[in-house]
């Protein structure tokens, strides 16, 4: 998001967008203002709170997103936490708002608001090991299930999404921009990476795409994006949601721990929990490693598409840990 933009930039696109649909707002209190802009808004009629947000208006278009509503639905129908979407008045899954300041167009969708703390949050301040291997084994659980519900699952004929597959992560254009041509690599670290985009390419083709192991993910099921209530943990943004390989999932989880004392212990706990509900084959956990990969250089990716965000200090300490797997990576397979 460009700089100096500030709330009074959507805020009266947000109150706009709240007319389309079938609540009489109160409070209404911005909470993330990023890429996707999101507001906390009460219904002054019975005090429910409601999560409206303005998607960025380059990532999706309005099948897709009408597309993981879909998907969001069904999930809430099998028992899935998740925050339950709301239509429009006239049964409509958004509203197309523009933002006066910018003479953009966004769709504007409601949800309700979940309550709980973010997960990553919750493991920041727990310093028994033990009750925070709780928490990834309870989140194993919660993407087992998912992926369950998602692998039987059929969607509607008009369902469209992006697909994480081998081009989606390593083709030409990849989903999360090109990662070899970030600024702040070498020549050197930019051979080595296009090398081992060719090798993880043709790993990914090779792999199978039956639902067991192949449907649609989440993408981005990291601690961040978990709410925990008690022992309920629900699942917000599926921002990313894609077909793609259920090790994905898996691997995205534990990402930002790797390399941490308690990274062992916690991928334990997280397969215990995924195993407790759903089939985990050796075979699925031997990928972790490359998918991990995979992900540290789809984050390099996104860093290069956003030169305006100070990650500088992120996208060192992510460009050290995938030049090393990326040195590691023929030894993988």
């Amino acid at each position: 998001m460009a700089d100096g933009v500030t709330a009074e930039t959507f805020t009266p696109a947000a109150r706009e967008a709240l007319k389309a649909f079938p609540i009489e707002p109160d409070a209404l209190e911005l909470m993330s203002l990023s890429e996707n802009v999101t507001y906390r808004v009460v219904d002054r009629r019975d005090g429910v709170a409601y999560a409206l947000r303005l998607h960025r208006p380059w990532y999706h278009t309005i099948d897709e997103l009408i597309s993981e509503r879909d998907w969001i639905r069904a999930l809430d129908e099998g028992g899935i936490a998740v925050q339950a979407p709301m239509r429009t008045r006239d049964g409509q899954e958004y509203a197309s708002v523009t933002i006066p300041a910018t003479g953009e167009r966004r769709f504007a969708g409601l949800a309700r608001w979940t309550t709980g703390r973010v997960l990553a949050e919750v493991l920041r301040e727990t310093a028994d090991s033990r009750l925070a291997a709780r928490r990834f084994e309870q989140l194993g659980t919660l993407t087992a299930s998912l992926h369950d519900q998602a692998a039987a699952w059929r969607p509607p004929a008009r369902f469209t999404r992006h697909a994480l597959d081998a081009d989606g992560f390593m083709g030409d254009a990849p989903h999360w921009g090109p990662f070899w041509d970030h600024r702040g690599l070498s020549d050197a670290e930019r051979r080595l990476m296009l090398d081992t985009r060719a090798r993880l390419h043709a790993a990914l083709a090779r792999l199978e795409r039956q639902p067991a192991v192949y449907s649609m993910i989440h993408a981005d099921m990291h601690p961040g994006n978990i709410l925990v209530d008690g022992d309920r943990l629900t699942v917000i943004d599926f921002d990313d949601a894609a077909w793609g390989w259920h090790a994905y999932d898996i691997a995205v989880a534990l990402f930002y721990h790797q390399g941490g004392p308690t990274f062992d212990a916690f991928e334990r706990a997280y397969v215990a929990g995924y195993r407790s509900v759903r089939r985990l084959s050796e075979q699925s956990l031997a990928l972790l490693p490359m998918f991990r990969l995979v992900r540290g250089l789809a984050q390099i990716g996104w860093f290069h598409q956003r030169p305006e965000l100070d990650r500088a200090a992120r996208f060192e300490e992510t460009k050290a840990v995938v030049l090393d797997q990326c040195l590691s990576f023929e030894w993988a397979l």
